[in-house]
């Protein structure tokens, strides 16, 4: 069974951190194939006036162009946060094996993202993916970033 490795989740937490000080909201993720690091991206939503250029789809639209696919079988991606309907979508779409995720919808929404309350495996179940879906890993690493977000927005005028 597949062990998801802390050090992949490192990355997409340092990245969501890039953002943080980017200003843009504290999401980043990673993906991996055969355990080597195709890239990591953040959530550029503010920057980009692009409100699906979230972490996971930057990330997916990188790793595409980087493997020159659309079809991303045999990778991992590594996310902060579960991943919204359209990334879980994205993700799918991509053919990812497996999404391993920190936070929950639900912590994002107690951080006041505007979420849908549909979390993946209902996602899963609904559509009938074979996406391997590993919940909470560094949880509370990824929680934190949402305290380190807000208190980059108290000290910026938005």
């Amino acid at each position: 069974m597949f062990q998801p490795n802390e050090k992949f989740m490192r990355l997409a937490i340092e990245k969501a951190r890039e953002g943080i000080k980017a200003g843009q909201t504290p999401f980043g993720a990673c993906i991996v194939k055969d355990d080597k690091v195709i890239c990591t991206e953040h959530n550029v939503v503010w920057d980009t006036t692009d409100i699906t250029a979230h972490g996971e789809v930057n990330a997916i639209r990188v790793a595409c162009k980087k493997m020159d696919a659309i079809d991303l079988t045999g990778c991992q991606i590594y996310s902060t946060c579960e991943p919204c309907p359209m990334c879980f979508s994205a993700i799918h779409w991509a053919k990812i094996d497996t999404i391993i995720f920190g936070a929950s919808i639900q912590d994002a929404s107690d951080a006041g993202f505007n979420e849908l309350y549909i979390n993946n495996q209902q996602m899963k179940e609904i559509g009938k993916s074979p996406l391997t879906i590993i919940p909470n890993f560094m949880q509370d690493e990824c929680i934190e970033l949402f305290s380190e977000w807000g208190s980059q927005l108290d000290k910026k005028a938005y």
